[in-house]
C-alpha cells in the first residue's frame, strides 16, 4: 500500500482515521486555512506524485465549506501530479437536488458532480445516494456502496419474530425490500407527500403491520419529520414499538429532541458516514470504514468492487414471501 495516499478535510476526520486503520496506512496531513476575505485554501502535506490519492470528505454541515474543501484538495492533488485522484464522499448531500420539480429550479446534484470532475477527480466512491439517477450525473466512474448489510448485521443479533421492515415512502421501498430479504422479514411502506423541507404527510401504510414490531428504514434522516409522521400512522394501525435505522444520520434541527424521547422508538441505529451528534449517547453507530477500506484496496489493485455486495444482493439473502414491493421501482 506504499503508493496509496489518503487525505481528509475537516468534515469527518475520525472516519478517515478508521479507514486508514483498516488499510494499514497513515492519514496524511492537510493544511486548511481561511484568508481574511473568507476564501479557503488547502495544502496537501505529503508527496502525491504518481500516487493513488484518496480524499475522504462527506458533504456535511457546513456543507458549502465541506464542498469547497473537497474541490480545493482535489485541485491540489491534480497540481501535485497525482497518478489517480478518488473523491471518497460517504455522504453526497446534493443527491436530494436530483430533478426539476419546479419552474426555474437548479439541479444541484448534477452541478456539484460537474464541479468535482472539473476540479480533477478521476473517480468517486460514495454510499447510498438518495436517488439512483444521481449516479448518472457524474462524468467519471462512480463506485456506489451500500450500508444495508452493515445495518442488517445489527438486527441479526436480535429476536425478529413478529417484525416488519417499513419504508417511509414508496421511493425507498426497493432498498427496504432488499433489507427485508437480508433479514427474512416482510416489508411495508408509507404513501408520503412532501410539503416542505421538514413537513411531510403520510396518507396510508401499504402492507400488513398490525400488531407487529417495526424496523423503520430510511436512507437519510435530517429533521426527523418523515419518521415522526410515519410512527403516528403506524400507531394508528396497532404498532407499539419501532426501531429506526438509517445510513446517513444527519439529525439536523430538532431531530435529536424529536427522536430521542419518542415513546414508540426502542433504538435508533445509524452509520458513521457523517459525524454523530455529541448529545445522544444512546445512539447506536455502526462503522462503514471497513467497507470503504476494502473498496479503496480493490480500486487500487484493479479488482472488482461489485463483488463487495455479494452478501447484500437479494439472491444471497434468506428466502422470503414475495410482496407488492418486489415490483416497486423495478
Amino acid at each position: 500500500m506504499r503508493e496509496v495516499v489518503v487525505f481528509s478535510g475537516s468534515a469527518h476526520q475520525p472516519l478517515a482515521h478508521r479507514i486508514c486503520d483498516e488499510l494499514g496506512v497513515d492519514l496524511s496531513l492537510t493544511a486548511l486555512s481561511r484568508f481574511s476575505n473568507d476564501c479557503l485554501q488547502a495544502q496537501l502535506l505529503a508527496n502525491c506524485r504518481q500516487r493513488d490519492v484518496y480524499i475522504v470528505q462527506p458533504l456535511v454541515p457546513p456543507t458549502q465549506d465541506s464542498l469547497m474543501e473537497l474541490l480545493l484538495m482535489i485541485d491540489a492533488a491534480k497540481g501535485a501530479s497525482a497518478g489517480m485522484i478518488t473523491a471518497v464522499i460517504p455522504h453526497y448531500a446534493y443527491a436530494r437536488s436530483d430533478k426539476k420539480d419546479a419552474s426555474r429550479i437548479s439541479l444541484g446534484g448534477r452541478l456539484v458532480a460537474d464541479l468535482i470532475s472539473t476540479a480533477g477527480a478521476d473517480r468517486v466512491l460514495t454510499m447510498n445516494l438518495h436517488a439512483p439517477q444521481v449516479h448518472g450525473f457524474f462524468s467519471v466512474p462512480v463506485d456506489h456502496l451500500t450500508a444495508l448489510g452493515v445495518l442488517a448485521d445489527h438486527f441479526r443479533e436480535q429476536d425478529l419474530e413478529n417484525t416488519v421492515v417499513v419504508s417511509p415512502d414508496l421511493g425507498n421501498a426497493k432498498d427496504a425490500t432488499q433489507f427485508s430479504r437480508l433479514l427474512g422479514l416482510p416489508v411495508a411502506a408509507g404513501s408520503k407527500r412532501r410539503l416542505g423541507d421538514d413537513t411531510v404527510v403520510i396518507d396510508s401504510i401499504v402492507g400488513d403491520v398490525e400488531g407487529k414490531r417495526a424496523i423503520v428504514l430510511d436512507d437519510e434522516i435530517a429533521t426527523g419529520g418523515s419518521i415522526i409522521e410515519l410512527l403516528e400512522r403506524l400507531a394508528d394501525q396497532g404498532v407499539t414499538e419501532a426501531a429506526v435505522a438509517t445510513t446517513h444520520g444527519l439529525f439536523a434541527g430538532r431531530a435529536v429532541e424529536r427522536l430521542r424521547g419518542h415513546a414508540m422508538i426502542s433504538e435508533v441505529v445509524t452509520t458513521d458516514t457523517v459525524p454523530a451528534p455529541k448529545d445522544w449517547p444512546e445512539l447506536r453507530v455502526r462503522s462503514v470504514a471497513g467497507l470503504f477500506a476494502e473498496a479503496i484496496n480493490r480500486i487500487h489493485e484493479g479488482e472488482s468492487v461489485s463483488s463487495l455486495f455479494d452478501g447484500v444482493d437479494p439472491t444471497h439473502a434468506p428466502p422470503r414471501q414475495s410482496t407488492l414491493f418486489d415490483r416497486v421501482g423495478s
